[in-house]
């Protein structure tokens, strides 16, 4: 039988996905790999999918500011931009999930390092879903700026700014793998539900008293809503990045 010809392969300076798909070909294993370029192959896969899911995390937050800004400035065409963005959000997703895959199929990965790869698993669907909150908070915009303003919005922008600065900081503590910090944005969390509970009253207020007013208070209460929620999510990216570095579940301990 003939022999398999080995590809040789360099130790560092190479492209992931290319040397992985090299080491896709028949008759090529990891095993077949020597120890210092098996390691940096799953450093740099690794340093690759954390730089990743900051990517998407900051496409994300972008999200959040411009929907929430779409209503505040009554600017609709911001607002469909935010829609037609939503599509590249998930994208990030899906090659998320395939460099995970990717990097579950290596052998010999260190438990920290195989943390790593289940909170991007993980993370990558909750950043998806906060998307998805800021384009319904886009689409409510888009409805409420053909109506007349309903009142000034004060909270609202208080809400947005406290959930991105969340979703920021959590950000930067999965990238530094900052335990600290992840608890710290946890507890932030209250501020935002205090926000929601003082608006969810103020706009019960309106629509009891005017109940001409009440689609358009209903829709203001859905984009506190979806804020709400993103405080939530977020809190649930904490969580796993405490995880990812103590090898600690603090979900539903609180």
């Amino acid at each position: 039988m003939a022999q398999t010809q080995m590809t040789q392969m360099p130790i560092s300076g190479f492209n992931v996905v290319e040397t992985i798909n090299t080491l896709a070909q028949p008759g090529f294993t990891l095993n077949t790999l020597p120890t210092e370029a098996m390691k940096n192959l799953q450093e740099s896969a690794l340093n690759e999918l954390r730089d990743h899911v900051l990517l998407m995390g900051g496409e994300v937050e972008r999200a959040i500011d411009e929907a929430t800004r779409s209503l505040i400035e009554r600017d609709s065409e911001l607002a469909e931009q935010v829609l037609r963005d939503d599509d590249r959000v998930d994208a990030l997703e899906l090659e998320a999930d395939q460099m995970c895959v990717r990097l579950l199929a290596m052998q010999s990965q260190a438990a920290n390092d195989l943390r790593l790869v289940v909170t991007a698993i993980k993370i990558t669907p909750i950043l998806e879903r906060i998307a998805d909150h800021a384009c319904n908070i886009a689409r409510a915009a888009i409805y409420l700026n053909g109506e007349p303003q309903l009142k000034p919005y004060f909270d609202l922008p208080k809400m947005s700014w406290l959930a991105c600065e969340m979703l920021r900081l959590s950000l930067d503590a999965f990238a530094a793998a900052d335990a600290d910090t992840a608890r710290a944005v946890i507890g932030r969390d209250d501020d935002i539900d205090k926000l929601y509970d003082r608006i969810f009253h103020e706009l019960l207020d309106i629509m009891s008293n005017d109940p001409a007013s009440a689609g358009r208070a209903a829709r203001l209460l859905m984009v506190a809503k979806h804020l709400e929620r993103i405080g939530d999510y977020v809190t649930d990216i904490c969580e796993l990045i405490v995880y990812m570095k103590e090898a600690l579940v603090i979900k539903h301990a609180r």
